[in-house]
């Protein structure tokens, strides 16, 4: 591959387009190669061919073992595996585990493992790997795993083959949390002789996935090459990934328009242009790959400070919002009305049942009401009071959901000022010293509420300093007490009855305004097949990717 040929998009164009077209006729050549004609995976898929994926932000690193930022797993991810994969349900597959036996306690799951799978690097995966990747690496240094392991006591290794998770209580989530996007299994004999925060492996990772790192010119490309003793048999089909940093969103359209790259997903593409791609011929729009993420659309609101200390003033905001215009105007249909926390496809603890309903015909009236209710008058100018909503930062559809808001609420006498800041201005305000009154975000649901729920609504996840925790303030005896026993109980219908109560007085209490679940589409060219496979989209294996 050439070096140093700037494809970020922020400067020479010229230069990025040549590029471009080199990963072009590098892709055609490889389909023709005469060395790869007896390489067949099927009738119809053949090894071979370059993609070139658009990924913003530029990762910081490829430590998808100690990061949870979605470049970071766009990128690295697809050189790790997990134990388990998942279907556009939720539903767990194998992966690195062929199968799995939860005890009848449910505090010994039992996974037993492919006896065929190798590392980048030629070293057999183990049991032991297992164990240290659980215990050593995901427990102390996954932003998440910290909580949602914090159960697994010990990882047994009767045989290189099998791994027993002891734990010390019932974690229903677990058999969820198990993807190579969450729990990436990594090398022992790599690892446990660096600094995991300080790795080398950070940036140039070594694990078992479809794809091996090639090399990563910073602020240009990171590549990727076909794992040719990749566990699953003649895959992955395409012979290299290349992971492209364009930081201008109008560039990176314009790319996917002249078919110099061929994908794109992830709030990388804005919305907006999704739609108008979707009608070129080259290019397809995939909506589906955002199941196990479960993005919902939100406004988080400080209960410490007033006038939000009053439930009323939280209700009538959650009335304001028109949650059917945004998601036709402002979102151009990619997602659903929510109605609570836990979104939808979490369909075995999602309910409606007795949940508040903010999105009615009468709900101007309603919110007046409440607002009169709560003492705050209009005065001579028809005003009540001035709020200032902090937008968060990331992207045009937040500013047009800012105006939204500010345009609905002019309507109950509430005049709204929008600070748009930068992003790390916006997390500290936020996070750390909870100067705000109001704000926007879509964090991840993900498949479970252990995953992340409760790190939005539960007393213990206050914590300043700390981003996408909770920055509302709000703490409830009862709901800390209905998600402590929700995380532990193995019956899934006490399990559901206990989320049942918590998303009924989560919606009534309002610390969180509920807007959407969005959708996170995919724009990619069809000249390739099988981008999507599944409910974890891009984050996914993506090892059946294929020339079409």
């Amino acid at each position: 591959m050439k070096k140093g040929i700037d494809v970020s998009g922020s400067s020479n164009g010229t230069e990025r387009r040549k590029f471009l077209k080199q990963m072009a006729i590098a892709s055609a050549s490889l389909v023709s190669s005469p060395m790869l004609s007896g390489r067949v995976a099927s009738a119809q898929a053949q090894v071979g061919g370059t993609l070139v994926h658009l990924v913003h932000p530029e990762p910081p690193n490829l430590a998808t073992f100690s990061s949870t930022a979605i470049a970071t797993s766009l990128a690295g991810g697809r050189a790790y595996a997990g134990l388990l994969e998942y279907d556009f349900e939720l539903r767990p597959k194998p992966s690195l585990a062929e199968s799995w036996i939860v005890s009848e306690d449910a505090k010994l799951i039992t996974f037993k493992l492919r006896p065929d799978v190798k590392f980048h690097d030629g070293r057999p995966f183990t049991s032991a790997d297992v164990k240290y990747s659980v215990l050593e690496v995901l427990k102390k240094v996954h932003p998440r795993g910290i909580n949602t392991l914090v159960d697994v006591q010990d990882v047994e290794t009767p045989d290189p083959y099998t791994a027993v998770f002891r734990l010390e209580h019932p974690a229903p989530h677990l058999l969820k949390i198990l993807s190579g996007y969450e729990s990436p299994m990594v090398p022992k004999h790599l690892f446990e002789t660096t600094d995991l925060l300080n790795s080398p492996y950070a940036n140039a990772p070594v694990g078992c996935g479809p794809f091996k790192f090639g090399g990563w010119e910073r602020g240009k490309y990171i590549l990727f090459e076909r794992f040719d003793s990749y566990f699953k048999p003649g895959k992955p089909y395409l012979e290299r990934v290349v992971e492209l940093s364009i930081a201008d969103a109008s560039t990176r359209t314009a790319v996917l328009e002249r078919g110099e790259a061929h994908l794109c997903g992830l709030g990388g593409v804005p919305l907006s242009d999704a739609a108008e791609l979707a009608k070129l011929p080259h290019l397809a729009v995939e909506t589906r790959g955002s199941e196990y993420f479960s993005p919902i659309i939100q406004i988080e609101i400080n209960t410490r400070v007033k006038p939000f200390d009053d439930k009323r003033v939280r209700q009538a905001l959650a009335y304001a919002i028109d949650r059917n215009f945004v998601l036709k105007n402002l979102w151009f249909g990619y997602g659903k009305v929510a109605s609570g926390p836990i979104p939808s496809v979490v369909n075995q603890l999602y309910t409606t049942e007795g949940v508040k309903n903010y999105n009615v015909p009468n709900a101007l009236d309603i919110a007046n009401n409440l607002l009169d209710e709560a003492g705050y008058k209009r005065d001579s100018s028809g005003i009540r009071f001035e709020v200032t909503h902090d937008v968060t930062p990331y992207g045009d559809e937040w500013n047009r959901f800012g105006d939204h808001v500010r345009q609905r609420l002019d309507l109950l006498g509430i005049k709204t000022i929008l600070r748009i800041e930068d992003p790390a201005t916006w997390l500290r305000r936020v996070y750390t010293n909870y100067d705000f009154q109001f704000t926007s975000d879509w964090p991840f649901a993900l498949t479970d509420p252990v995953l992340g729920i409760h790190r939005q609504l539960h007393s213990r996840s206050i914590r300043p300093g700390v981003p996408f925790v909770n920055c509302s303030g709000w703490s409830s005896e009862r709901t800390d007490e209905l998600m402590d026993k929700a995380q532990r109980e193995p019956d899934s219908r006490k399990r559901a009855a206990l989320y049942r109560e918590f998303q009924q007085i989560v919606v009534e209490e309002c610390p969180i305004v509920y807007a959407l679940e969005a959708q996170l589409p995919t724009v990619y060219n069809k000249k390739f097949t099988d981008v999507i496979t599944g409910g974890m989209g891009l984050l996914g294996a993506r090892d059946q990717t294929r020339l079409a």
